[in-house]
């Protein structure tokens, strides 16, 4: 059910993101060692550049999980309410200013 507030309530699944990079760590590291009994360097390379990629963002993830509830909420973190604007009671917004080139005066 979409409640028009999903981008401010949105998370990420960080265990399942960790469980991904491990499983890409391990096919990274086998294409490096296999592609390189193969004697194919281009191969190898890419499936190096691969397992950097992989180990940064396995970094990222596991500095996320360690920074609490806040980043890696889980079933017992309810979803974030949207932030309110403190208006005065019966004050409307102001119109937008025009968007567009401004017209020469």
């Amino acid at each position: 059910m979409r409640t028009g507030s999903e981008p401010i309530t949105a998370r990420s699944a960080l265990r399942m993101r960790f469980w991904l990079s491990l499983w890409g760590l391990a096919w990274s590291a086998a294409g490096i060692a296999i592609f390189s009994l193969l004697e194919e360097p281009g191969w190898a390379a890419a499936c190096g550049v691969l397992l950097l990629i992989v180990i940064i963002d396995l970094c990222l993830v596991v500095r996320h999980i360690h920074q609490g509830p806040h980043y890696q909420p889980g079933r017992d973190v309810p979803p974030y309410e949207p932030v309110h604007e403190e208006r005065e009671p019966g004050r409307r917004r102001g119109p937008r200013p025009p968007s567009g080139p401004r017209p020469d005066d």
